[in-house]
């Protein structure tokens, strides 16, 4: 099955590929399919050409429709930007500060087996610098999230406390300031902050101060929600450790042509495993909109929006890349340093990136979350 829908998704790429100088980056989109990487991609740009659209493969392995501009999907760790955002945006009304301790705000939640609170600021949660374990690697919850467990527990419901009490489980990473490990308990931690400053839960704050001044039509936060509202495609996972074959799937699962990767239909999902962490839902137009609004200074006071951008070094991953305040910077072949985030939920990995000056920014989106290209889609992009 899986065989005929990649040779239907190598011929469906957008009719507008030779559109605006971005070839290559159609020809990397095109590639991406053409190896199995994903079943489909979506990409958008934004330069002094105008806007492009570039589609490639599949948006339903079943059907094999191809994927359409507009499409709405999972962002996952895009998220955090957002999050990041409204926490600036609180600092700048002097409702919080940003090397307040986080338990000022949330007392007594993070404690055990080594984690203090009282040592930790919300700039660490913001930079991943606070050292505290990521629940989404403690054994139960990889159990849970990324084996074929996960097909029978997809729509469990999960509180942020729950998802935080599973990282206090755990020792620390290192003390907080020492190093940097990416974490999405800081997330969900920031999630909660923002609800005890406001009184209001937090996807409520993302939408009266980010979605609806944006006007962000295909931007929502889904919360218990399972599905995703308006036209979408279908998302589509491994299930890392899942290698069983054909003869033993499950029902909404393929099976790759040489056997050795089973791939489950996963666009239904309860997002609360993600939480403040990685639950929204976006379009790659929306996503451009929110970067250069952000970046251009209309969402954050030029201090935030200093603060937001004073980077980190990341840890041993890519040492041409440092993180901000929910935000990355990634120094590309050319010398071109471009900012974003990235987000990758159960079949969907998504991408956004822009320069500083926002004269340049894309978004793309692959339905399938097995395979890490986004190098590969920058450097046609930005470099090609």
């Amino acid at each position: 099955m899986l065989a005929s829908s990649v040779a239907l998704a190598v011929a469906v790429s957008s009719s507008a590929a030779a559109d605006g100088g971005h070839e290559q980056t159609q020809d990397a989109m095109d590639a991406v399919v053409r190896r199995g990487d994903a079943p489909g991609l979506l990409g958008q740009a934004e330069d002094g050409g105008g806007v492009w659209h570039g589609e490639a493969g599949v948006a339903d392995r079943e059907s094999g429709r191809p994927r359409l501009p507009g499409e709405r999907f999972r962002i996952g760790s895009i998220t955090k930007t957002f999050v990041a955002t409204v926490l600036l945006q609180l600092e700048a009304e002097r409702k919080v500060k940003l090397d307040d301790a986080v338990e000022k705000w949330l007392p007594g939640l993070v404690r055990g087996q080594g984690h203090n609170g009282r040592r930790i600021t919300l700039r660490q949660l913001l930079n991943h610098t606070s050292g505290i374990y990521d629940f989404t690697v403690a054994p139960a919850f990889r159990r849970q999230l990324f084996g074929p467990a996960f097909l029978d527990r997809r729509y469990d419901r999960h509180a942020p406390a729950e998802l935080v009490r599973a990282a206090m489980a755990h020792p620390p990473d290192f003390p907080p300031g020492t190093g940097w490990r990416y974490s999405n308990t800081n997330y969900v931690l920031a999630g909660l902050v923002v609800e005890v400053v406001t009184g209001r839960p937090y996807a409520e704050e993302i939408r009266n101060r980010v979605i609806d001044p944006l006007g962000l039509r295909d931007t929502s936060l889904p919360g218990e929600s399972t599905g995703i509202p308006g036209r979408h495609g279908r998302a589509y996972s491994s299930l890392p450790g899942d290698t069983r074959t054909e003869g033993s799937r499950t029902e909404g699962s393929r099976t790759d042509a040489d056997g050795t990767r089973t791939v489950h239909d996963v666009t239904a999902l309860n997002p609360a495993i993600a939480g403040a962490s990685g639950e929204m839902i976006s379009s790659t137009g929306d996503l451009i909109t929110f970067l250069r609004a952000l970046l251009d200074g209309r969402l954050l006071p030029p201090r935030q929006l200093r603060a937001m951008t004073t980077t980190v070094p990341t840890a041993d991953t890519t040492p041409y890349e440092r993180y901000g305040l929910g935000l990355r910077a990634r120094e590309l072949s050319c010398g071109t340093v471009v900012w974003g985030h990235d987000g990758t939920i159960h079949g969907s990995a998504a991408l956004a990136m822009a320069t500083r000056d926002t004269a340049h920014s894309a978004a793309f989106h692959a339905n399938g979350d097995w395979s890490v290209t986004e190098d590969e889609l920058l450097e046609a992009e930005f470099c090609g």
